[in-house]
């Protein structure tokens, strides 16, 4: 192992390090102090086959200091296997490169590299400019901020992951020597070439480095760094049960997009209020700045004063609309750009306040944070969207430019972008109450969850509520890598809106929704709702939508992301019904599982009981829209392209409660009664049950109800308990 310090002036330093080692403790110290220039500390701390890292960076020149980023070289590596097929894994590969992992030996320089040596299909559709570099983990893509390295014909490897973005972040560079591996650990910033450092400024980089014998096991492989890093991350404004619980409404896909005003508004936040009891939030997304009618806009339309919102489309101003829509009973959330474009006044009177972001984008700019004067004016803007207009939560889009790209970008270096990053959405967090809903857009998140403790949820994929087909395969190619730590406790994730969606098929519209269920990622409704006449499609999304509990485990079955072709997982499951969190309880659906078909052939999927963990016995799957029952022991279904099917998996013995439209927090049987605590009012529930019922009472009143076609049907008064008689 090498310890490396690269300064602008001097270039890549190797110091000499005393080494310390405590082996009854466990602990270990590199100390080196350069030419009096810098001292330099790092602790380890072992745990098995873990090892914590903390280093602390310290100026001690005397004057500034240009640091462009600190190195940690692991030279030698090698895992018993052919060279050739070392590889890595990183979560922002499925964005950039259209694949899961790539070989070490593959030249990522750009799309015109020879790689005909290497067995590989790349597709660099998605990878924006700038983003396709030897540097792994370098995107602005707001990755899961891990590596694996390892081989295709080994379980064995070893991870790398961050415990701190204060200031830095993690970097790599992986490539051989002599037939064995060399592994290069940057920590970097974000949004300058080099952090200028006054005289005694101190620095401090955490970092985990492990190993794993599941590297062949997409779910497993940062199992052991997910558990160190829930210990580690800062106490969290956006942990909360919003997702769990409740869902919104956005103005945005579905056929309205721009396409709003005030009225608009009012009618379907009436609409849901009355019929959609899991939705709790409004959301006005772009398209109501006077200047939105050609590109999107946000934070800068403060800057032009009550002019600035189209009168057209809200003559009574925001904060009327956000008074209404309070009144409903549900809360207002407002669509907030954090590009500028550049016919709008404040980029025409401040250019200066702008970063150059040309290498991406035309027309339109973030502004740069590192100006005193533009922190100014973003607070002030902050202060009129959540205070004058009165807005509860905020849908941030294209934000992160400004603090997640690793170009040189800032007019000033004393802080780096994420530096600025904290500073930013602290303030924005604080404007909001507690319970307050933040969720993080554009550029499209990979389950960062150091950003969980501002945001509530990130999108990860594209718009799939315009109703395009490609977007809905490239969601199942990004979902994976986002959804595989298995870290949605700390930061669920945004499949983009569910709605009517008239450009999918009516198998591609159900596909799509089966997706978002099983994901657990299931957190907007979209479209003008309140003038769409097909009741059962409305029936259909309000029982999606009954019990979201976004960021719940759900798990793959034979997916092998080590394929070197373009794969999706095809068959998914969780461990509760879809109407309940309540796991391991026979007398409701102990799994769901789904099949998913978005290849252009029919094909056929295979099931067996340990596919899914269940042991021997006798079950059921019940079609959870069609409600068609099978036997299952060894089953097998057939779909066709665009099609798919999600069942609940019975125990045939005990199980009462098979399918239901509203949430269930528990069901328990006393003496021949099925009690079921329910969690708010539905006009129209509905429960499939094992027998038909004699008598149900709430909360010891008599209820009305009949069976229609297997279903019990009746009105739920409210959140309570339920005593079903048979």
């Amino acid at each position: 192992i090498t310890p490396t310090v690269i300064l602008k002036d001097n270039g890549k330093i190797k110091a000499q390090y005393e080494f310390l080692i405590n082996e009854n403790k466990g602990t270990a110290m590199l100390t080196a102090v350069h030419n009096d220039i810098f001292k330099d500390t790092l602790c380890f701390e072992f745990k098995g086959n873990e090892v914590l890292c903390r280093r602390v960076f310290e100026n001690i020149s005397g004057n500034k200091l240009n640091l462009c980023e600190l190195g940690f070289e692991i030279n030698g590596i090698d895992f018993g296997a052919d060279p050739k097929d070392d590889y890595f894994y990183h979560n922002e590969n499925s964005r950039i490169y259209g694949i899961y992992t790539l070989p070490v030996d593959f030249d990522r320089s750009s799309d015109k590299a020879d790689n005909t040596s290497i067995d590989i299909e790349v597709d660099y559709t998605h990878a924006d400019p700038g983003t396709i570099c030897e540097r792994i983990g370098a995107s602005p893509y707001q990755p899961f901020p891990a590596v694996l390295i390892s081989n295709y014909n080994v379980k064995d490897g070893i991870v790398h992951g961050t415990l701190s973005q204060n200031v830095f972040y993690h970097n790599y560079i992986v490539e051989h020597e002599n037939n064995k591996l060399n592994f290069n650990i940057l920590s970097s910033f974000k949004g300058i070439d080099a952090l200028e450092m006054n005289e005694g400024r101190v620095i401090i980089d955490e970092w985990y480095i492990g190993t794993t014998n599941e590297s062949d096991d997409i779910e497993k492989i940062f199992e052991g760094y997910a558990n160190v890093l829930r210990k580690k991350l800062p106490v969290n404004y956006g942990r909360t049960d919003i997702n769990r619980k409740s869902m919104l409404w956005g103005s945005w896909n579905d056929g309205t997009y721009r396409d709003i005003n005030e009225d608009i508004m009012l009618e379907e936040a009436k609409f849901v209020s009355e019929n959609f009891p899991t939705v709790e939030w409004i959301q006005l997304d772009d398209g109501y700045s006077i200047s939105s009618t050609k590109v999107a806009h946000g934070l800068g339309v403060p800057y032009e004063g009550d002019e600035g919102i189209d009168p057209s489309k809200f003559p009574n101003g925001f904060r009327s609309m956000t008074d209404k829509i309070r009144m409903m009973g549900v809360r207002p959330s407002i669509w907030v750009g954090g590009f500028c474009p550049h016919v709008t006044p404040i980029y025409q009177d401040h250019p200066d306040w702008f970063i150059d972001y040309s290498l991406r984008v035309g027309n339109t700019s973030p502004l740069d944070v590192s100006q005193p004067e533009v922190r100014e004016y973003m607070l002030s803007a902050i202060d009129t969207i959540f205070g004058k207009y009165g807005f509860e939560g905020v849908k941030h889009d294209f934000w992160s430019y400004a603090f997640e790209d690793s170009h040189n970008l800032f007019k000033n270096k004393d802080r780096s972008g994420y530096e600025y990053r904290r500073w930013w959405l602290t303030n924005l967090r604080n404007r909001l109450a507690k319970d307050g809903y933040m969720q993080t857009g554009c550029d499209l998140c990979h389950g960062n969850p150091f950003l969980s403790e501002f945001f509530t949820n990130y999108r990860y994929g594209p718009d799939v509520g315009s109703g395009n087909w490609e977007n809905v395969k490239v969601m199942f190619e990004y979902g994976i890598s986002a959804f595989a730590p298995h870290t949605g406790d700390l930061f669920p994730s945004n499949s983009d809106s569910i709605g009517i969606i008239a450009g999918l098929t009516d198998s591609e519209r159900e596909l799509l929704i089966n997706y978002c269920i099983t994901t657990h990622s299931l957190v907007e409704l979209s479209g003008k709702l309140s003038k769409f006449d097909d009741k059962k499609k409305i029936k259909g999304i309000k029982k999606a939508i009954c019990n979201p509990n976004n960021g719940q485990d759900f798990y793959c079955v034979g997916f092998d992301y080590r394929c070197k072709k373009v794969t999706y997982p095809e068959v998914m499951y969780f461990n509760t019904p879809h109407f309940s969190i309540e796991e391991n309880n026979p007398l409701i659906p102990l799994k769901t599982v789904s099949f998913f078909n978005i290849s252009e052939e029919t094909k056929t999927y295979s099931l067996t009981l340990s596919d899914i963990k269940l042991p021997d016995g006798d079950y059921e799957l019940t079609d959870v829209w069609t409600g068609e029952t099978f036997e299952f022991k060894d089953f097998s279904v057939t779909l066709d392209a665009h099609h798919s099917r999600m069942f609940a998996v019975t125990d045939k013995n005990q199980a009462i409660l098979i399918d239901a439209n509203v949430r269930v927090n528990n069901a328990f049987k006393c003496g021949e009664k099925l009690v079921i605590n329910t969690d708010y009012a539905e006009k129209e529930a509905e429960l499939t049950l094992a027998v038909n019922p004699s008598k149900i009472t709430f909360d010891g009143n008599d209820v009305a109800f009949e069976v229609v076609g297997g279903k019990t049907c009746f009105a739920l008064p409210g959140k309570g308990t339920l005593e079903v008689q048979f």
